[in-house]
């Protein structure tokens, strides 16, 4: 079945670094199927270059690699401070190995062989996550609350508010869907990177630390809403 081409602007760029030529076909096939513009190298080098000239939605980075190792490139574009979300693609599968990519600043790791379903989804799960992070301008407000982006500074009432980094990006993501209902599998998924979802308290967790930092009355809070049976809402 053919599917509609997504408009110019929609279209998310990829870059796929796998020096094994009919997987780099293969991943290059699947990827401009599901609408994605794709550009394909065999070496870390040349994603390292293709990445300096050109902005990506995603990496898709295979490890054993000539030259340059996948952990390698990894480690110099998280040190240059380059953001794009990487996916690690490896057939290594100790422990060791996916702690150490995760460590150097990858995003999520896939085990070769791979379902191609899967790592579609993966894929799709970590351009939405990219897509919530813009946030036009560098700050944004509401109420007595202040978010500074690029300094990751929150201030109330003038006052630096100490957030961890993940509670950062829950406040981010929050007002990033502000006046909308997000569900605790959404934010599961969006903000903690769980690709598979289970029954867990910690998202309540989060939200209760985020009001006790942020709202006047924490028990009865006027900017995070709880919406029974489904999530949270940001009122702003």
């Amino acid at each position: 079945m053919n599917r509609p081409a997504p408009r110019q602007d929609e279209v998310r760029h990829i870059l796929v670094v796998e020096d094994e030529p009919q997987l780099r076909s293969m991943l290059t096939d699947n990827l401009e199927f599901e609408g994605y513009s794709v550009t394909a190298v065999a070496s870390g080098e040349e994603g390292l270059s293709a990445l300096a000239h050109q902005a990506f939605a995603l990496l898709l980075l295979d490890v054993m690699l000539p030259g340059m190792s996948g952990f390698e490139v990894c480690q110099t574009l998280r040190a240059r401070g380059t953001r794009v979300p990487i996916i690690v693609l490896t057939a290594r599968t100790h422990e060791r190995d996916r702690v150490k990519g995760l460590d150097l600043g990858a995003d999520d790791y896939v085990s070769k062989p791979f379902s191609v379903r899967e790592l579609l989804a993966r894929v799709r799960a970590q351009v939405r996550r990219d897509d919530w992070h813009t946030i036009p301008g560098e700050e944004f407000s509401f109420g007595d609350i202040v978010v500074k982006l690029q300094q990751r500074l929150v201030m109330r009432k003038g006052r630096r508010v100490a957030l961890s980094a993940r509670e950062f990006e829950l406040l981010r993501y929050l007002f990033a869907h502000r006046n909308e209902v997000v569900s605790r599998e959404q934010l599961l998924r969006d903000v903690w990177g769980y690709s598979q979802l289970s029954i867990t308290r910690t998202v309540d967790n989060y939200v209760a630390k985020l009001r006790t930092q942020l709202e006047a009355k924490p028990h009865e809070p006027r900017y995070i809403i709880t919406v029974h049976g489904t999530g949270y809402q940001l009122l702003v």
